[in-house]
């Protein structure tokens, strides 16, 4: 990851933008071109295919925003494993109060308020982030992408079956 940001950031300062007007332009939008017309979209692509700079920055901010998604949703699990613990799971529970003497209710009582306190703000960074990003239309480009590539690996026989199964 840290050589990628690297080559990435090396990139950025050895290539200037092609056409500033329509850089700055795509760099006041983050670089994302979802939301608009598609017969605006096809110039600022056209840009995005030409211009390493431009397109550069934008591998930029998704990765920002894909990690940014990712973390939220890795926090979610582990705000809700830390409840899971602390209040409903019987192995886990036992564990917890053997190893990590949790027998005190004040202090048991502290620990859960704090998890769903991260539970919650989690939740929130989670919703803020896919609805003020372009990351949920990203990841489903990136995942019809490769269901393309899957489906273009299946052998033409068994494709036919099940499109016969489908129909």
């Amino acid at each position: 990851m840290l050589l990628w940001c690297t080559r990435l950031n090396i990139t950025m300062q050895t290539t200037a933008c092609t056409d500033r007007v329509v850089g700055d332009i795509l760099s006041s939008w983050r670089y994302d071109i979802s939301g608009i017309t598609p017969e605006m979209r096809r110039d600022y692509e056209q840009h995005l295919v030409e211009c390493a700079h431009c397109r550069s920055r934008q591998r930029l901010h998704r990765t920002i925003d894909v990690a940014l998604i990712g973390l939220s949703t890795v926090s979610i699990a582990v705000f809700l494993l830390a409840l899971a613990v602390i209040h409903r799971v019987q192995p886990l529970q036992h564990w917890a109060l053997v190893d990590l003497h949790l027998w005190q209710m004040g202090f048991v009582l502290t620990m859960q308020a704090a998890a769903i306190a991260g539970l919650l703000i989690s939740l929130m960074t989670w919703v803020l982030v896919a609805v003020a990003t372009p990351a949920p239309v990203y990841l489903a480009e990136v995942a019809m992408a490769q269901a393309r590539v899957l489906q273009d690996r299946i052998p033409e026989e068994l494709r036919e079956r099940l499109m016969r199964n489908v129909a």
